[in-house]
């Protein structure tokens, strides 16, 4: 039987808690977001933006409905937020996305009221549905469902596994398609150069796909190379979203 607890000391490393201080800490409900990729919603307004100073004061304000994540109000402190996530906070207008960061691994980085109006997703895989139509499934449990005229010809179908939409939250409508191609910018959610960006400058398949080695080539020239499933493409010509700056 899986424990509804988490004690302190197995918590994410990356969690902004004291590991000392006490024994339990929030264990995050299951989700959009597995336990080792994000962070629960109380945590984020106690320790991360210190709206609250105990647990209790995160659950009434987020009783009041004063928190929207990806442009729904969330009521419950355990919910995950992880990867691209978008964070508002109603009374003071301010905005927040979710991204990997090169020492802190997740992160929250301000964000412009537009840019909050929007949220990047990777392609998990792809599935057909009744009628021929063809569903997207996204890397934070949302689907896409992209209409198909002709099923025997299904030219609207130019979606690859590991490419990334733009949805505009909360109505989820298509707003932008990034191929996983060479030029593409990317960052990297995972292993070594977790919160790099880069151009895309080619690949290597061995084995699977998610395992294939990517190479990416940073603006000061340094090269990357990373997997496939660590790569998360971020804009074509440039990067659709604010990111952090790597000294």
């Amino acid at each position: 039987m899986t424990s509804k607890h988490l004690t302190r000391h197995k918590a994410p490393w990356f969690w902004r808690i004291l590991r000392k201080e006490y024994h339990w800490t929030v264990k995050p409900k299951p989700g959009p977001h597995p336990l080792e990729r994000c962070i629960p919603l109380g945590i984020i307004l106690r320790d991360y933006l210190k709206y609250a100073k105990t647990m209790r004061e995160a659950r009434i304000i987020l009783g009041e409905g004063k928190i929207k994540v990806d442009g729904k109000v969330r009521r419950d402190y355990k919910y995950p937020v992880g990867l691209m996530d978008v964070i508002e906070i109603i009374p003071s207008r301010e905005f927040f996305r979710v991204l990997p960061h090169p020492v802190k691994f997740l992160d929250l980085i301000p964000i412009s009221e537009e840019e909050a109006k929007f949220k990047l997703c990777r392609i998990e895989n792809k599935t057909t549905v009744k009628g021929g139509n063809i569903q997207l499934n996204l890397h934070d449990g949302r689907n896409c469902l992209i209409k198909v005229a002709n099923p025997m010809n299904p030219e609207e179908d130019v979606f690859k596994t590991y490419d990334t939409i733009k949805v505009s939250i909360p109505r989820q409508e298509l707003l932008g398609h990034y191929k996983f191609e060479e030029g593409a910018y990317a960052i990297v959610i995972g292993g070594n150069n977790v919160g790099r960006v880069g151009k895309i400058k080619g690949g290597t398949q061995v084995f699977k796909k998610s395992k294939a080695i990517v190479t990416l080539e940073t603006e000061k020239g340094e090269e990357l190379r990373t997997i496939m499933e660590y790569v998360f493409i971020i804009g074509k010509d440039k990067p659709e979203i604010k990111i952090f700056e790597v000294m």
